[in-house]
């Protein structure tokens, strides 16, 4: 799923120079006119890796936070069943514009540090983003890349089946553009419109993974019953991430406890929308981001780390980019997570 379009901030995430956290990269290696950008991108992941984000997300024991190992580059990483290198909770996701434009916005993205990648075929950029991962030089075990299908409107489990297999292999075909012959992910953007229609969904993404072309499966907008029509398959491959709107402006109750009880990580694909604008919200959380010399955005983005689900964003700024990142280095009080939790309700 897409983030909606970002206005001010308003609706997608930024992050903070890596530079910031834990001054991760050297200058050269942030410099975006360096002559190689190839070298640039390999020499910052080296000087970024060697550098441990260990304290990072606070030890909550009732989050994601508590299972991630610290990693420099791109933030910390959570185990996901079926994955070799781990799940980096910060994630950017490709939204609606030309190849061009997804080539230089992934390399910019490299640069500040991300490491876990959303390209959705809604976006319709696979191929410029495959291309910037490329010409980056960033060693392919350090990635993590997950493609989308969407085949919410065929009906029936074969025709669903049908479908998505259909998708799975122009995945295939965009992410070849940059020689990359494996995902770590490939996600359902949205559910069947019934359980045989999810189930022929899923049939297709079983027989990817069995194929050996991507490691882990995921979904995006499934509810608990949604969910189920897949667990309830024999011997099936379960997903291990729901890709949901979730905010400090949106977390019905339930939301991350549906699905924390079917082994399935939260990824907020509209963490700060309706955040940032909001004359009520605002105040709040730049009154806590005082208090640990962080933006409204970093506090948003904490809130949702230390409730136990990671989030994507997006971005067109180099500055935003960064600043998203920056969200490892605190951590927010019992205090001031409820009273952020409490806003919604108010």
């Amino acid at each position: 799923m897409m983030t909606p379009p970002r206005s001010a901030r308003a609706c997608a995430v930024s992050v903070a120079t890596i530079i910031a956290v834990f001054a991760f990269c050297c200058p050269t290696a942030l410099a975006y006119t360096q002559p190689s950008r190839r070298s640039v991108l390999a020499s910052a992941s080296k000087s970024a890796a060697a550098a441990a984000a260990a304290a990072a997300l606070g030890g909550n024991p009732n989050s994601a936070s508590a299972a991630a190992s610290a990693t420099a580059v791109g933030g910390p990483r959570v185990p996901l069943e079926g994955s070799t290198h781990g799940f980096p909770l910060a994630s950017f996701g490709l939204q609606v514009y030309d190849d061009d434009t997804a080539y230089r916005l992934t390399l910019t993205a490299l640069e500040c540090g991300y490491r876990n990648f959303f390209a959705s075929v809604l976006a319709g950029n696979q191929k410029g983003f495959a291309k910037a991962i490329k010409a980056s030089g960033i060693p392919r075990d350090e990635l993590y890349i997950c493609g989308t299908v969407l085949s919410n409107r065929a009906r029936g489990e074969e025709q669903a089946f049908l479908k998505t297999k259909q998708g799975c292999q122009e995945n295939t075909n965009a992410f070849a553009y940059g020689d990359i012959v494996k995902l770590d992910q490939i996600m359902l953007d949205y559910p069947g419109g019934d359980a045989d229609s999810i189930r022929g969904q899923w049939r297709a993404f079983e027989e990817m993974k069995k194929e050996g072309l991507v490691d882990t499966l995921a979904v995006s907008n499934f509810n608990a019953r949604q969910l189920d029509a897949i667990l309830s398959m024999p011997s099936v491959t379960k997903p291990v991430v729901n890709q949901l709107p979730f905010s400090v402006a949106y977390h019905p109750p339930g939301i991350l406890d549906y699905n924390k009880e079917r082994d399935v990580l939260v990824q907020s694909w509209s963490p700060l929308s309706r955040v940032l604008t909001n004359p009520t919200y605002r105040p709040v959380l730049a009154s806590i981001g005082n208090e640990h010399g962080k933006t409204p955005a970093q506090v948003g983005l904490r809130w949702i780390i230390q409730s136990g689900a990671s989030f994507c964003t997006q971005s067109k700024s180099k500055d935003h980019f960064s600043e998203d990142l920056r969200v490892f280095d605190f951590e927010l009080s019992a205090e001031e997570m409820n009273k952020l939790s409490q806003l919604a309700a108010a």
